[in-house]
């Protein structure tokens, strides 16, 4: 649970934005099929299993201790011949966790997403709808770069929405 301070003005209106497109991408099915596509590769953990539609807590919860994380990029590092990232499978405190989900962050640059598709930390540990937005879509594009190195079991991702402003053809 987070103790800071509500947003207010334009950062207020950029919340329910970023929670208007995560629910956007949720109808679409993004967030499951990651899902499905991490549980494919790691097993199913607490919290995450495929089959059942999990709402947006709790895949942040499941997540939140950056240990399914980091096996999952350790199998994605293990099939280019890059060595495993160390990380701490019991994450008892927001420390560890957090520096759970830094290693999963570095490690993911290295596998080659590009900054600007990275999260920061508090993302996903902080627990709010609109900025686990950043999480789905670093686990999107971390699914497209494991597709287009070959990796097994394909990521099977969703096309995006349309944006709020798209012109259509018809004048």
């Amino acid at each position: 649970m987070s103790f800071r301070a509500l947003r207010a003005g334009d950062a207020f209106d950029v919340e329910i934005r970023l929670q208007r497109r995560y629910d956007k991408e949720d109808e679409l099915g993004l967030p499951q099929k990651i899902v499905e596509w991490v549980v494919k590769i790691v097993g199913p953990s607490d919290g995450l299993s495929a089959g059942v539609k999990l709402d947006w807590r709790q895949i942040q919860q499941a997540l939140k201790d950056g240990v399914v994380l980091c096996k999952l990029i350790n199998h994605l590092l293990k099939q280019v011949g890059q060595p495993a990232v160390q990380y701490r499978p019991q994450a008892a405190s927001s420390f560890v966790a957090m520096s759970n989900i830094d290693t999963f962050l570095t490690a993911t640059r290295v596998y080659g997403v590009p900054e600007m598709s990275l999260f920061g930390t508090s993302d996903l540990y902080d627990g709010k709808k609109g900025a686990f937005l950043n999480v789905i879509h670093c686990l999107n594009q971390l699914g497209k770069i494991a597709n287009a190195r070959g990796f097994q079991p394909q990521y099977e991702g969703v096309p995006p929405p349309k944006p709020e402003f798209a012109v259509s053809d018809d004048y």
